[in-house]
């Protein structure tokens, strides 16, 4: 099963690919984005043990690139239209753009932070 979703992702241009998120974030004080993935999810343990636990998400902070593509990411905006966002905003410091997004957005995809609308 894993095998045939990373050979659907290398056989698609990735920058033709629309990204949706699949976790609620929040933005902390600094700026950064942190992104909250539920502790559970079989409805029983949900209902026993999350009301015992400080929260039942556990926290994933991105730095400021993370950040920045995290809230780029809405389900509309193709890949390559956060590339040229990404540009605008960083210039120089986030190049180069196409190599790093495109990894970082192949792991939000493989931790099941992000899905594909192309790929369903």
């Amino acid at each position: 099963m894993f095998n045939r979703k990373k050979k659907e992702l290398s056989d698609i241009n990735y920058l033709e690919l629309t990204p949706g998120r699949l976790f609620d974030h929040i933005i902390e004080e600094n700026g950064k984005v942190s992104v909250l993935i539920p502790r559970f999810t079989n409805k029983i343990l949900v209902k026993t043990l999350a009301p015992m636990l400080k929260s039942p998400f556990v926290k994933t902070m991105f730095d400021e690139f993370g950040s920045q593509v995290w809230l780029e990411i809405d389900g509309k905006n193709k890949v390559s239209d956060i590339s040229i966002k990404l540009k605008q905003k960083f210039g120089e410091r986030i190049e180069p753009v196409e190599d790093r997004l495109t990894k970082f957005l192949t792991q939000l995809y493989n931790y099941k932070f992000v899905s594909f609308n192309e790929i369903k």
